[in-house]
């Protein structure tokens, strides 16, 4: 057999990948990175996004099935489970505890965690997970929280040889493009904030990889952080959000802020959010 060989669709299969999936238009586009570092309020996002897919339509959410890569080891059950049952406070009141127990568990039930600690490991869920996508209509979104979590591993082993230090992410990020083309789902991926671009005016857009400059924003004042991962990857993305750590308080409450950008546009959009007991709250 030769690489060119696909895996046969079975009925079941075909059927459930042209049945559609739960639209995450109103919250996510199709590949949206978010480089940040610790402290600023990358994962309670993630909850708020994942909260949102998996709660039931009646409470605001999507009803929509996710599956979430943790290579950080950053997930924390009970901080999502704790978020999930304050949305369902604040929406059906005085509801029994027994049924808000059965929402909960049915909401988890759309949500699947997996750990990887290396990144031959996370291409080979990735291949698992193709036969998931696949079968189950209900999946809309892949959360990798982060794709960069192997990023100096990977540099030691590969020597001092480019090509085999970004092998593996590179077929991951060349499994996730044809993915996401073959099935439709959303991709949210995290990055560490680890390079900054401090390409000086003067140096101008020759001194800079075309690749960071298509995200600058000269009107803002912006700078994101250099993408520092191969260029398949880099090819990939479509939108980015930059956290940034806590820049004051309102009310005795940390302020958090984050932006956001889109190789369609040239503007940033920025916003402002508290964190609070039951999750992230936008100002």
């Amino acid at each position: 057999m030769t690489a060119r060989v696909r895996m046969a669709e079975n009925g079941a299969q075909l059927v459930s990948r042209l049945e559609g999936r739960p639209s995450l238009k109103n919250i996510a586009p199709n590949l949206f990175p978010v480089d940040a570092g610790p402290g600023r309020g990358k994962t309670e996002t993630l909850y708020h996004l994942i909260s949102r897919c998996v709660l039931p339509l009646q409470n605001g959410g999507l009803e929509a099935g996710v599956v979430f890569i943790d290579t950080d080891y950053h997930f924390d059950m009970f901080r999502f489970v704790t978020i999930l049952e304050r949305c369902l406070d604040s929406q059906e009141g005085d509801s029994s505890e027994k049924l808000q127990e059965e929402t909960v568990r049915s909401c988890l039930c759309r949500l699947s965690v997996v750990h990887c600690n290396s990144s031959v490991q996370l291409l080979l869920t990735l291949h698992t997970l193709e036969n998931n996508f696949s079968s189950q209509s209900s999946l809309s979104l892949l959360v990798i929280d982060s794709i960069s979590a192997f990023y100096w591993v990977d540099r030691f082993n590969g020597g001092e040889s480019t090509v085999c230090q970004e092998a593996n992410l590179r077929k991951c990020a060349e499994l996730l493009d044809r993915l996401r083309k073959d099935y439709g789902f959303v991709i949210f991926a995290t990055t560490h904030a680890i390079m900054r671009n401090y390409v000086s005016e003067q140096d101008g857009p020759a001194q800079s990889s075309v690749s960071s400059h298509r995200w600058r924003s000269a009107e803002y004042g912006m700078d994101f952080d250099k993408p520092y991962l191969c260029r398949a990857w880099q090819k990939m993305v479509t939108h980015r959000m930059v956290f940034t750590k806590p820049c004051g308080s309102i009310e005795h409450k940390q302020v958090f802020s984050t932006a956001c950008t889109s190789i369609m546009t040239k503007g940033i959009k920025k916003c402002l959010f508290h964190i609070m007991e039951d999750g992230v709250n936008f100002i």
